[in-house]
């Protein structure tokens, strides 16, 4: 059983040992009300027992991360997550070991081992959206290193930054993060900042789509942009691929814009790694936490 345990909906899977799936369901998350949340996730995996055995296993996908050090969660936007032992707390409810991971780390986990990227053995995948986020995967396993951020690169600086481009805060404390830029709401802050007009993501790229000079320009910036961000990652890991989950992911021309730009920004006489888009869509982290158990 997978639990993707978002701001806003929650989703439940049941995967068969062939990563067939068995039961799927959503709901709307309690996000207000961290005892609700924990009694849900009980609920739904205690039917799960009732119907296919005991021996079924728990993996759960989060926003932010669980502390090495203390076993409390970290950096979740579902606020009344933050600061609480949500792995233990949740063992004690369903009498089992409950396993935890940040969702873009069961992203690029589902696409490693069942989705677009199913055959490279150095996998490194991102959700873009309304965050960023990053995980590793390295023959079929996730790298979680010692502070468990291994793979996050929306919190370093954006790399080459130019003179046009304003260092905005992040919410991390710092300023000119990759997620400040990439970001749905990154590009439209960026945008409005550029040209005084306030559009969202979706209508820039709609707008860019239809002809509209601005919309064009800001998005062949956030291309190159995104180039430099993951030719900083290829400089350092040198991945066999990059998946690329989350709403911006949908963007149809970044698999061919970003990749005939990379070549300006590694350091190799090529650049040839391939850039995919997630094939489970954005049911791919669900998956990726029933997949903790595999």
């Amino acid at each position: 059983m997978g639990v993707d345990l978002g701001g806003t909906k929650t989703e439940v899977v049941i995967l068969d040992s062939a990563q067939a799936v068995l039961q799927r369901e959503r709901f709307a998350t309690p996000a207000q009300d961290y005892d609700a949340i924990l009694s849900r996730i009980a609920a739904e995996f205690e039917r799960a027992r009732s119907r296919y055995g005991r021996e079924i296993t728990l993996g759960i996908g989060i926003p932010g991360a669980i502390s090495p050090r203390t076993g409390l969660l970290r950096n979740s936007n579902t606020a009344c997550l933050n600061g609480r032992a949500f792995r233990s707390d949740l063992e004690q409810r369903t009498g089992c070991e409950v396993r935890v991971e940040n969702d873009a780390n069961c992203l690029a986990l589902s696409e490693a081992l069942g989705g677009a990227a199913r055959g490279y053995r150095v996998v490194f995948a991102v959700i873009v959206g309304t965050g960023t986020g990053g995980g590793l995967v390295v023959d079929g396993r996730l790298l979680g290193g010692p502070h468990a951020i291994a793979g996050e690169w929306g919190h370093n600086p954006l790399p080459w930054r130019r003179d046009d481009e304003l260092a905005c805060d992040c919410y991390c404390g710092k300023q000119g993060c990759i997620e400040t830029f990439l970001s749905g709401p990154g590009l439209a802050r960026n945008f409005e900042a550029r040209f005084g007009k306030s559009l969202d993501s979706i209508e820039i790229v709609e707008a860019a789509a239809g002809g509209d000079a601005d919309c064009r320009a800001m998005l062949d910036s956030y291309y190159d942009q995104m180039a430099r961000a993951l030719a900083h990652v290829i400089n350092i890991v040198d991945p066999d691929a990059i998946v690329l989950g989350g709403g911006m992911s949908n963007i149809d021309p970044i698999y061919r814009e970003v990749p005939r730009r990379l070549g300006d920004y590694v350091f190799s006489d090529f650049a040839e790694t391939p850039l995919l888009k997630a094939a489970r869509g954005d049911s791919s982290g669900v998956f990726g936490a029933a997949l903790l158990w595999a």
